[in-house]
């Protein structure tokens, strides 16, 4: 009976978490696409980002925080954001750049949609304003590596 009890109430806590996903399944697009930017914005193999560096880990630190955004906005499955998908590691530091941009534009264009919760819309336009910080600071790179 204690068993049973236990799994009522985990089942309770949980299917709020659950619903919130499916309302927000554009946070969770949006929360791969920053995975993907942060996956883009490591260090390559055999390279540095010289330079640039300082604009990579402001970019990585926005991301990282655009996450946290959206995983709380989202309830999100808690996936740990160092968990990266795989990227080909022989691109060029420019053109990762501009694969973090475009993915950067994709996250920020999944969150575009209107958000009924007051305290989630906070927190998207907590996620915005990173997201939008993470974009300069790799369009910033951009600009300097042409240099």
């Amino acid at each position: 009976m204690l068993k049973l009890s236990r799994a009522a109430v985990a089942i309770t806590l949980l299917l709020p978490l659950g619903a919130a996903a499916q309302r927000h399944p554009h946070y969770l697009h949006a929360i791969q696409d920053l995975r993907y930017a942060r996956a883009l914005l490591q260090r390559g193999q055999n390279w540095d980002w010289g330079r640039v560096a300082a604009d990579q880990r402001r970019a990585i630190g926005e991301v990282d925080r655009a996450i946290a955004e959206l995983r709380r906005a989202a309830a999100d499955d808690g996936r740990n954001p160092n968990d990266l998908p795989p990227i080909e590691m022989r691109w060029q530091p420019r053109d990762r750049l501009h694969r973090a941009a475009e993915a950067l534009d994709r996250a920020r264009d999944n969150i575009e949609h209107e958000e009924d919760n007051p305290s989630a819309r906070e927190m998207r336009d907590r996620a915005f304003r990173h997201i939008d910080e993470a974009h300069r600071a790799v369009h910033h790179a951009i600009d300097y590596w042409r240099d």
